[in-house]
Order: structure tokens, then C-alpha cells, then sequence
């Protein structure tokens, strides 16, 4: 069942929910109808709903309303064309509507002959023709099964219109037009459902057609069809079942044979065993058996149970790991060529494994040296228990993605997945089988995980196992196809790109060798946005590239405007993500509203290697020149008006992104050594580049929820087994850098000679549930602090273990932990650097001391070694929230390249089961108020403020989070900012807040949907005002607001020096309305724990959601 957000967007998509007369997005729809992907299948549910509908319909459909009256004779059989097998014969001029008994005509143009050709409608999509369809099949009520013909659906879309808007509609073009968009939306969300063929029950079928009309607007064709279905289900309840001839006989390999009902019961109750009492097997055997035919192949058996148990995901999260489990014994079946019964399977497991390596082998899929182990001792090794703990979003990724087949056949099961990886990783080991099985307990106990590229790649033929890489563009035309060969190659094998184009001339400068004028960096960045479309990541998902270019670029203006989806298109690239490359001295002008020159990098090519005091003084020192005269090609430009401009974009289009390039290389260990001249793809990564080093990077993530233990009554922290686990993955992660297939030997050189490792974390938010700790609270900022001390400081210990037996990076000497220098000191340099501006707290609880001696005994084996990766699907596998994200909605539908998942907050669930508050109403109410508890008068007030969703949290307490972290953090973190309201004021003061608090980088901005703002704000049966924020995007609607960014100082706060007469007096006046808290600490103050006002929720359109292409792009990395 999938419920859907009423959120407008951008700009529609198919399976959006707009307004069906244009294809624009809805403002609102009449909360009368409860808009779901299906209706729930039991009577009792369908009587409540349609109850509903009849109380309200019996004020205007009187007894004998014509339109139910000819809603009952034209739509009496209302699918009986659908499942008719002969097409009708139309007559030009008269409109045939036949059902199994009855032909009639009416006058008028043959409307419904129109709309069985689809696709006419001015910006319509035609679907694809019937022969498409040949996979998916009808099951009528009497259990005769039919061909799937969508044009039929129209012909029948069309009746309904007919029967309540009368002839006069056939010659309607917003009738046809109607009619073609709800057939699209119909069939589409039908083969969405089952993406590889199946059968649809004439049920849900008329389900999708409900919701179409619903969608639309279409209250009173909607309304008629309900009460008539409703009307006919009664009349069906009083006439006798029919006895079916024939029990059903299903086909396995060919052969037919009676569907054996007890082995069926049986493996649907194996699935549900131990997962409560509220996980029923009954629901999901008669839902199958309602889908099934004679003569249904078994593969559709197994389908319809998992179709089934996933549409009661959303009532009981429970049934996700049921649902895991009937695909679980599909892909067993599949994969050992037999029905397989789980108490079997850690004796087939052994048996298994070593034959699936000699298979692996011999198909040419894996590393010959995977056969040198000693493969029974790894086969006895596997758990087959731990195939138990996935939920249905996490085996379907994995089967889907990331296990191995040969000729369209999987040849992997879980377990050997994870030992598969272990192997790979474990190649240069002297004990390979000891430490392969070390690393397959973490990884199979989803303790950590390991990145993407290293779960698609490791022990396979051609091991590319690392995530990132961050390249320079040189200025001129070898450098610059030599980096988009670079990034070809690299994208080939699964690899996300980060570009720094920086060094490319701005438009209008002069070139030498021609004596002419350059095109400046925008012509080369829609070749590099049409490379990463044409050259996807391992066949396995699309390219993926962030190029960035530093603010006091001329073309900089050109490049904020590379995703509008106005302009001239050979100007855009929407297939590629931008970021601003933003020095301090930018931010201080902004702050002095001074001016900001622009300057092509060709007269001054030292800017781009500069950072700090260094950069400011040939920064100034070049503007000193323009006012002599000496310089010719420049802008002058308000540094706050440019500053709004950034501002705008991103709100508008979501790019660039905002990233501080002094913050990266002043706190950067390997400064010594290079500049960081970007981030990379998903901006957690800060490393050097230069024109012989491509920066690579290896990632895996811990999960923080396996490492929380209790304590007497409280959950803390299990240090014990975090340090353990952190020791493990460090080995795994340091390993990857020499066994890793390197497409580029810039990449190689580079990592081989730094050794550059991203340890993340990911479940914090789950972390802060279990906790029951909201997100917007000083609890949660002090969380985010410790336990990102303790990552850091294991990282770190680890790391230096691995230098004492393995030897120093070879960069090591001159580094910051050669001088002594830990991430947290940097940000004293920082303050330094900036002439003050930086206020972060600098409490600390572990004993550093004890490192830094370690540190300077043995020295440290990775330049690099903690990065907060997105974690968008490996998050998926393990079951957890995403890196450091807040939740985004307590209840959703995911779409990702698997299909769509129901994803339901399971914390929530227990809690309000604990209070007698889950029922369906519930339910109905999370769909209705999408996801989120603020308008839900029911639920405690203590329960809204743990469960408050990304919107409903102020983005103040994420970046606070994030400033505590990253002052541990040695590289940076993948930082998304959620705004309910964005406005100039808001945006303005959240992104120099993010830099106040010495932030590195930041991800994508989102915003909240008019829709969704209309409905969170109902109050008393009414809509509020919703008021319109601080001005629009661009001109001067998202201004400054006068408000800047507070510097208090007190103890256990590093502020610097005080800001110079220079710097502003604007600079102390405080960015949040909160006064400063009585203790010295600088964090700003909030409510904790409470949800915005009505007031502050407010803004317009969504930039992205779950499923939206983009969204998980930052799956490159995770």
C-alpha cells in the first residue's frame, strides 16, 4: 500500500499526485477522500471508508440521482470490458459501452474509441504499447484470468465520465485529456506494484481508477463509482458463492501440478514466527490465494505472498521482516534449485559455499584467489541465523543490486555475499581465513558496513572497492579531456566524482595560442554533465559528478545558474550537481556588506592554490592592482547581493551547494603536503588534489545502534565494543587501498602514498529514539558530541595500531599529527586564520593525551580517517536511519531503484502500542498528515517532540549537532539541511551560523511543499492563513534581513580573537531570536524538543524527496 505526500514539486514527474486537469502540482485535496495506492481489503475497513463517503454524498445525491442511476446501468459491469476478450467494434459517430450482456449506443463523438489510443494529450507520456504488457494478466471475480489491456481501462475511465456528465461530455477535450492522464496514472501505479510481471485482481484494478478520479478532483464520477461499488459488493455479499470446478493447479518447470495449500501455510508461518503476536500468517495466505489461478506459474505463488505481507507493512513494521523472509526462501530457491527449509540451511550453507566460489570462478566473476582459502572452514563459518534479521527494503536491495548472477541467474546467498566481501578484503592478510572471518562477523552482524563500490566489487575479477575521487581541471584543452577521460573511466567502475574547475579561464579571456576569446568554464561543464549520463557506474546505477568552482571566479554568476530550467539549455546541466568553493574572506565582505571582485583565474592562478591569511593578502593584493589600472578583466560585485544570488539558487534549483574551502584547509592534517581544492560528489570528503594526484577515498560505516548497551535503567554508550569493531573496520578499510583496481594511476599514486580512509557512522537518529531523546535538543547535541568523540578517538587509536605493524603513511612526516596537532586543536588555527568568527565548544571527555603519545611513538597508517558518508543504501541493508539524518517522515513510501517500499517508523509504533494509541485511525491520520505528529491531537505531546520529523525540527539543532562532530573530525560530514518556510532571513542565517560554527561543508537544502504546510496547519476544521515568508527567490526577496551571526564567548567555547574593526559591528548581532543561555556555553537556545510554529512553517516547494531522481544520488559514496 503506498501512502502519498501532498507535496507539490518543481516539476511534476508521473506518480506525483497533481492536479489532473494540467499536470500541475494540487494545493489541496478534500480530506473526504484518504488518497492510499490500495484500499485495504478488509470488508470491515471498506464499509468504515465508504460509510463515510455515503454520510456525506446522501446530502447531495438524493434517491434516484440520475447520475448513480446511470452509474448503475452503464457501469453495472463496470471492468466486464476490461476482461472481455474481443476488443469492441466502434462506429464512427457513436460511442459503444458493452459489457457481457448489454451493448448500447449513445450519440455524440466515440469518445471512448479516443481514449483507447493514449498518449494525445498536450504533454502527455503515451504508455507503452499492449504487447508490453504480455507479462501481467486479470483475474476476474468468477477466477477466470484475462489479458492485461490498459486501453480498455480508458474506454471504462471514459464510461464513468459519460454516465455522470452525460453525452454532452464525449466531446469534451478536457474530458479526453482527463481520461488519457488517469489511464497513465492507473497503469502505471499497476505495474509499479509488479515491476517483473504478475496478475492484478479486478479489486485493484477498480482501487487504482477510485484513486485517479480522486486525484484528479473528480469528486462527483468519484463519488458515484464508490457508492456504486460499494452497492454491488452488498448485492454480491447476498448471492451464493460459486464453487469453483477445480482446485488450482500451479506450473513448476513446466510441469502442472495441484497447488499444495499445507506447504504454503506452512512457509508463510515459518515467516512469521517469533516477529509478535501482531504478525499474523492468516492475512497474508488469504490475500495470496485471492491473486492466484489455475495454472499460475510458482514463481507468481511466492510473488503474491510477498506482495501480500508488504501491503501490511504499514499497520505492523513487523511484517517487513516477514515479507524478508518469503523473499528469502525465493532467492534460496532460486539459488540452490530446491525448496530449502530453514532449520536445513546452516548444514546447505557449508555445502554450498564452496561450490558457489568454483562457480564464481569459473563464470570469470571472481578472483581466481578467492579458491586459495580454505573454503570449508569459511562455509562452516556462515550463520544462517543472521539471514533472519533483514527487513524486506534491505534483501531486496541486496538481491536486486548487489549479489552476484550468471546468465539472469543469482548465484548468491546472503551470507556468502558477506563472506564473498570478507574474502576480497582479506587478500593481502597473512591469516586470510582467520581475518576474513573477523571481518564477515561485523559486516553480517550490522555492526558496520562496508561502502557500495567495495559490497559490489570485493574478491570479484576487477576490485574496484573505493567510493570517491576528487580531481583538478588543468587550463587548457589536454588538462581538460584528459579530466573528462579521468572521469569516465573512473564512473565505469562505480566511483563518485568530485571536480574542481577553478583553474578553467572565465569567459572574455584572452588565449594565446589563437589570439582569441575563451567560452569560459560552462561549455565544459555540459560535456562533463553529458559524460556522467552516458557512462553509468558498473551498469549498476548512474554517473554521478559534483564539479565546484571558488565564488571569486568571474564566471561564478553563470555557474549558480547551471540547473535553472530557464535559459538557454546548452548553458545548463541538469544532470550534474554544482557546488560553491566559498573562501572566509568572502563571508567576512558579506558580513561588512563590502564588495567582492571577480577575477578569471588566468591573471591570477596563485588564488586557487591559497587558503587563510595567504589567500586574503593576494586577494586584496589583486584588487589593489584593478584599482591601479593593471588589471583589465574583472567585476565588481556587492558581496551580499551575490551572497542573496547563492542563496536564491539554492533554494530554487538546490545547487550549488555550500562548502567553505578555508575550514577544509586550515584544519586539513595533510596542508603540508597540498591544497584541498574541492569536496567531493556528497561533500564529506577533503582531500589534496593536484595535477598528479587524484584524491581517493575508501568508506564504511558504523552502525551506532549495535553499540548501545543497557546500563541499569539507561542505554549508553557500549565504548567495549565500539572500540572493537572500530579496530576491525579500519583494517578492512586500510586494506582496500591495496587491493583496490585503480582505473587512473593519478588515483593510485595518491592513495598509496597518503592512504586515506572515511570511517562514517550511520543510525543516529534510531540511536536518539532509543535514547528517547528528541532531535531538538541539547540531549541530542550532546549525543551527536560524545559519541562522535569516541568514533573519532578509536579511529585514530586504530590507525596508529596499523602503523605500529604495518609502518607510517609515507606523506606522514610534517603532517599535522607529526606535529602533534589532533582535528580538535585545528580549530584554534582556524580562529586564527579568520582574525576570530569561528565559536565551537571544545569540551572533550576521553583522554587525548594517551593518543597523542601513541601518536608519537608510532605514528599514524592513513593521512585521513573520518568521513560521515550519506549511507543512503547501505543504511537500506542493516535497517537504520540514514548517516546523521533526521527522520524525514514517520511514515512514507521509498522509491529507489528497487521499487517501492513502505517505510514505517517502528519506534514510534512500539510507543504508541505501549499507549493504546495504534489503531487504524492512526494510520489513516500518519497518511493524512504525511508522516508527521505536530496536527495530531491524540498523541502525547512528549511522543510529537521525540518523533518530530526533519521539517519540524529547526535546522539550527542540526547544525549545532554537526559543529560538535566536526570539531573531532579530521575530514568532513554529508550535512542536508531541512527548512519548513524557507525565507531570504532563514537561509541567511542558518548557512552563516553553519560557518560560524566552523562547518566545512554542507548537502543539499530541503524545503517543505505549500501542500503539505496547508495541511500541517489545520486547525478547528480550517485551513490557516499561510503566510508567504520574507520575500521570493532572487531580486530582493531573500535579502540579508539585517540579521547576522552572533559571537559569544565563554568558557568552554573557542572564539578567536575578537573580530576587527573590520569585520563589522553587524557581526555581533545575534542570528537566532533566543537570547544566549545564562551558562557560557555559545550553543544557540531553542526550545527543546518543540515543533515550529505555524508561523514558521511555511514555504513553497519541495527540492526533493524520497524517490525523486537526485535524491539518493549520494548512493556514489554509500
Amino acid at each position: 500500500m503506498r501512502c502519498f505526500s501532498l507535496q507539490a514539486t518543481a516539476g511534476w514527474r508521473p506518480g506525483r499526485i497533481v492536479d489532473g486537469r494540467r499536470g500541475h502540482p494540487a494545493e489541496s485535496l478534500s480530506k473526504s477522500y484518504l488518497l492510499t495506492e490500495r484500499r485495504l481489503s478488509e470488508a470491515a475497513e471498506r464499509e468504515r471508508s465508504v460509510s463515510s463517503m455515503t454520510a456525506r454524498a446522501s446530502h447531495d445525491a438524493p434517491h434516484g440521482d440520475p447520475a448513480l442511476t446511470a452509474m448503475g446501468m452503464v457501469i453495472g459491469l463496470f471492468y466486464s470490458s476490461i476482461a472481455a476478450t474481443p476488443h469492441t467494434e466502434h462506429r464512427p459517430g457513436a460511442l459503444h459501452m458493452q459489457t457481457e450482456n448489454v451493448t448500447t449506443t449513445s450519440p455524440g463523438q466515440s469518445l471512448a474509441e479516443g481514449a483507447g489510443r493514449l498518449g494525445n494529450a498536450p504533454g502527455a507520456q503515451p504508455l507503452a504499447p499492449s504487447s508490453a504488457y504480455a507479462d501481467y494478466k486479470v483475474i476476474r471475480r468468477n477466477g477466470s484470468v484475462v489479458a492485461f489491456e490498459p486501453s480498455k481501462i480508458a474506454i471504462a475511465v471514459t464510461k464513468a465520465f459519460l454516465a455522470v456528465n452525460g453525452g454532452q461530455g464525449a466531446g469534451s477535450a478536457r474530458v479526453r485529456e482527463l481520461v488519457e492522464q488517469m489511464t497513465q496514472s492507473v497503469v502505471r501505479a499497476l505495474v509499479r506494484s509488479r515491476p517483473n510481471g504478475g496478475t492484478f485482481h479486478i479489486e485493484d484494478i477498480q482501487d487504482q481508477v477510485e484513486l485517479a478520479l480522486m486525484r484528479a478532483g473528480e469528486h462527483n464520477v468519484a463519488r458515484a463509482y464508490v457508492l456504486y461499488r460499494e452497492k454491488r459488493s452488498q448485492e454480491r455479499a447476498h448471492e451464493p458463492d460459486p464453487q469453483p470446478s477445480h482446485g488450482i493447479n500451479v506450473v513448476d518447470n513446466g510441469v502442472a501440478r495441484p497447488l499444495d495449500m499445507s506447504a504454503l501455510k506452512s512457509l508463510i508461518a515459518s515467516a512469521c514466527e517469533n516477529l509478535g503476536e501482531a504478525v499474523k500468517p492468516e492475512p497474508i495466505v488469504a490475500e495470496t490465494v485471492k491473486n492466484l489461478y489455475d495454472g499460475v506459474p510458482i514463481t507468481q505463488v511466492y510473488d503474491s505472498a510477498i506482495l501480500a505481507s508488504r501491503t501490511m507493512i504499514e499497520k505492523e513494521p513487523a511484517y517487513s521482516q516477514a515479507t524478508a523472509r518469503i523473499l528469502l526462501h525465493t532467492i534460496r530457491r532460486e539459488i540452490l534449485g530446491e525448496e530449502v527449509m530453514p532449520a536445513e540451511m546452516s548444514t546447505r550453507y557449508a555445502e554450498y559455499f564452496p561450490q558457489f566460489i568454483k562457480r564464481g570462478i569459473d563464470a570469470e566473476l571472481l578472483d581466481e584467489k578467492l579458491a586459495q582459502f580454505d573454503l570449508k572452514r569459511l562455509g562452516a563459518a556462515l550463520d544462517a541465523n543472521r539471514d533472519l534479521q533483514f527487513g524486506y527494503l534491505g534483501l531486496q536491495t541486496l538481491y536486486d543490486r548487489y549479489f552476484l548472477h550468471h546468465d539472469g541467474v543469482r548465484i548468491e546467498l546472503p551470507q556468502a555475499f558477506f563472506m564473498r566481501v570478507s574474502m576480497g578484503l582479506a587478500l593481502g592478510e597473512i591469516d586470510r581465513e582467520a581475518r576474513a572471518i573477523e571481518f564477515y562477523n561485523v559486516l553480517s552482524s550490522f555492526d558496520f558496513m562496508s561502502s557500495t563500490p567495495t559490497l559490489f566489487n570485493s574478491g570479484t575479477r576487477r576490485s574496484q572497492l573505493s567510493s570517491c575521487y576528487l580531481t583538478t581541471i588543468a587550463d587548457d584543452l589536454d588538462g581538460i579531456y584528459e579530466g573528462l577521460k579521468e572521469n569516465a573511466l573512473l564512473s565505469k567502475f562505480a566511483g563518485g566524482l568530485g571536480n574542481d574547475w577553478t583553474r578553467v579561464r572565465a569567459l572574455g579571456s584572452h588565449i594565446k595560442g589563437t589570439n582569441g576569446k575563451s567560452q569560459g568554464v560552462v561549455p565544459f561543464l555540459k560535456v562533463v554533465n553529458d559524460t556522467a549520463v552516458a557512462v553509468n557506474q558498473g551498469g549498476k546505477r548512474k554517473g554521478a559528478v559534483c564539479a565546484y568552482l571558488e565564488t571569486w571566479h568571474l564566471d561564478i554568476e553563470e555557474f549558480l545558474e547551471l540547473r535553472k530550467n530557464t535559459g538557454d539549455d546548452r548553458r545548463r546541466t541538469h544532470d550534474m550537481n554544482t557546488a560553491n568553493w566559498i573562501p572566509d574572506l568572502f563571508m567576512k565582505r558579506v558580513h561588512e556588506n563590502g564588495e567582492w571582485t571577480l577575477f578569471s583565474p588566468s591573471t591570477c592562478p596563485d588564488l586557487h592554490d591559497k587558503f587563510g591569511a595567504e589567500f586574503e593578502k593576494a586577494y586584496v593584493g589583486y584588487e589593489e592592482k584593478v584599482a591601479r589600472g593593471e588589471l583589465k578583466l574583472f567585476r565588481k560585485v556587492p558581496a551580499a547581493q551575490l551572497w542573496r544570488k547563492m542563496l536564491g539558487m539554492l533554494f530554487e534549483t538546490g545547487h550549488p551547494w555550500i562548502t567553505f574551502k578555508d575550514p577544509c584547509n586550515v584544519r586539513s592534517p595533510q596542508q603540508h603536503v597540498g591544497v584541498v581544492h574541492s569536496s567531493n560528489l556528497c561533500t564529506e570528503i577533503t582531500l589534496n588534489t593536484s595535477d598528479t594526484e587524484i584524491a581517493v577515498c575508501n568508506l564504511g560505516s558504523v552502525n551506532l545502534v549495535a553499540h548501545l548497551k543497557q546500563e541499569g535503567d539507561a542505554l549508553v554508550l557500549d565504548h567495549d565494543k565500539l572500540k572493537k569493531t572500530i579496530s576491525v573496520a579500519m583494517r578492512m578499510l586500510d586494506n582496500v587501498i591495496d587491493i583496490n583496481y585503480y582505473a587512473v594511476a593519478k588515483a593510485r599514486n595518491s592513495n598509496l602514498k597518503h592512504r586515506p580512509v572515511g570511517l562514517g557512522i550511520m543510525g543516529f537518529q534510531d540511536s536518539l529514539h532509543l535514547l528517547r531523546t528528541p532531535y531538538a535538543s541539547d540531549s541530542a547535541v550532546e549525543f551527536a558530541d560524545l559519541s562522535m568523540e569516541a568514533v573519532c578517538y578509536y579511529a585514530y587509536w586504530a590507525s596508529t595500531e596499523l602503523a605500529a605493524e604495518r609502518g607510517r603513511y609515507s606523506s606522514y612526516r610534517g603532517s599535522l599529527w607529526d606535529r602533534g596537532i589532533l582535528p580538535q586543536d585545528t580549530l584554534k588555527l582556524l580562529a586564527d586564520e579568520r582574525g576570530g568568527y569561528v565559536e565551537v565548544d571544545t569540551s572533550s571527555t576521553m583522554d587525548w593525551d594517551a593518543l597523542r603519545s601513541r601518536i608519537a611513538e608510532y605514528g599514524m597508517r592513513n593521512s585521513n580517517c573520518v568521513a560521515i558518508a550519506p549511507t543512503a543504501t547501505i543504511s537500506n541493508i542493516i535497517g537504520v536511519s540514514a548517516c546523521i539524518e533526521p527522520t524525514y517522515q514517520n511514515l512514507y513510501v521509498k522509491s529507489n531503484l528497487s521499487g517501492e517500499f513502505t517505510v514505517v517508523n517502528e519506534y514510534l509504533v512500539r510507543d504508541l502500542k505501549a499507549r493504546g494509541l495504534w489503531d487504524e485511525v492512526m494510520v489513516a491520520d500518519l497518511k493524512y498528515f504525511d508522516g508527521t505528529l505536530s496536527r495530531i491531537d491524540r498523541i502525547p505531546a512528549d511522543l510529537r517532540s521525540i518523533y518530530a520529523t526533519a521539517f519540524e525540527v529547526d535546522p539550527k539543532w542540526l547544525v549545532e549537532a554537526a559543529s560538535r562532530r566536526q570539531k573531532w573530525i579530521d575530514q568532513a560530514q554529508s550535512l542536508n539541511i531541512y527548512m519548513a518556510g524557507a525565507s531570504g532571513k532563514k537561509l541567511d542565517e542558518v548557512y552563516k551560523l553553519a560557518w560560524l560554527r566552523g562547518l566545512k561543508t554542507t548537502y543539499y537544502l530541503r524545503t517543505m511543499a505549500a501542500t503539505h504546510v496547508e495541511k500541517s496547519t489545520v486547525a478547528h476544521g480550517a485551513l490557516n492563513a499561510v503566510p508567504s515568508g520574507d520575500g521570493g527567490v532572487g531580486g530582493g526577496g531573500l535579502g540579508l534581513g539585517g540579521s547576522s551571526i552572533a559571537a559569544h564567548v565563554g568558557s568552554g567555547v573557542l572564539a578567536g580573537a575578537a573580530p576587527s574593526a573590520t569585520a563589522g559591528a553587524a557581526f555581533a548581532t545575534a542570528v537566532a531570536k533566543s537570547p544566549a543561555p545564562a551558562a557560557a556555553s555559545s550553543a544557540i537556545v531553542l526550545d527543546a524538543g518543540a515543533a515550529l510554529s505555524d508561523e514558521e512553517i511555511a514555504g513553497p516547494v519541495c527540492m526533493m524527496r524520497p524517490g525523486d531522481p537526485g535524491f539518493d544520488e549520494c548512493e556514489a559514496c554509500q
